[in-house]
C-alpha cells in the first residue's frame, strides 16, 4: 500500500502547458455591484479606489500606490481609507492579495478564472499563469491528507530571466 502522505513529485522537463493571462474588463456598473455586495453605500471615493486597481499601468499593485492613484484625482481621501477599503474587498474575496516576504502586500481585482503567480524577488515582477497539471496536483495533494479543496493561493518566487541576465552581467564585470 502506497504512503498516503507522500506527496508526488512535479514532472521534470516535460512541456507542460502555460500560458499568460489577459486582463478582464470590468466597468463602473460592475463596481458599483461590487460594493452593493459588500452591504456598502456606493461612492465616489470608492468607485475611484476600484478604478484605480483596475486601469493601473500594472495590475498588482501596493495600497500606497492605489493612495496615490487616487488622491491625484481626491485629495481628500485618506490612505486609512484606501487601506480599509482594500481589506474589505480582500475579505470578500473581491480582490485578491499577493504577498512576498517582507515587502509590502500587492493587490488585484480577482479575476473570474482562477490563476496562480511567480513573483521576482530581486525586482518584484509579478506573471500570471495557469496551469491544468498544477491544479490536479493540488486535488491530489489533498486528497491524499483528506482534505476537501475551497480555495488556495499558489505564489512561486525566484528570480526573473532579466534579474538573471543582469546578475550575469555584473558578475562577469567583476571578474575582468
Amino acid at each position: 500500500m502506497a504512503d498516503k502522505t507522500q506527496i508526488p513529485d512535479l514532472p521534470r522537463y516535460q512541456n507542460i502547458e502555460e500560458k499568460l493571462l489577459r486582463r478582464e474588463k470590468f466597468d463602473e456598473a460592475a463596481f458599483k455591484q461590487m460594493i452593493r455586495s459588500l452591504h456598502l453605500k456606493v461612492t465616489d471615493q470608492r468607485l475611484l479606489i476600484l478604478e484605480a486597481l483596475h486601469s493601473g499601468k500594472r495590475t498588482h499593485v501596493t495600497a500606497q500606490e492605489v493612495y496615490e492613484i487616487v488622491s491625484e484625482k481626491d485629495s481628500s481621501l485618506g490612505f486609512a481609507t484606501v487601506y480599509r477599503f482594500l481589506r474589505k474587498l480582500t475579505e470578500a474575496s473581491l480582490v485578491t492579495e499577493v504577498r512576498m516576504g517582507g515587502l509590502p502586500a500587492r493587490y488585484e481585482i480577482t479575476p473570474k478564472s482562477h490563476h496562480d503567480h511567480l513573483t521576482c524577488t530581486h525586482c518584484g515582477k509579478i506573471v500570471e499563469f495557469e496551469n491544468d497539471a498544477i491544479e490536479r496536483l493540488q486535488d491530489q495533494i489533498a486528497d491524499q491528507f483528506g482534505f476537501k479543496l475551497t480555495s488556495h493561493v499558489l505564489e512561486l518566487y525566484g528570480v526573473c530571466s532579466d534579474c538573471q541576465r543582469r546578475e550575469g552581467q555584473l558578475a562577469r564585470k567583476a571578474k575582468v
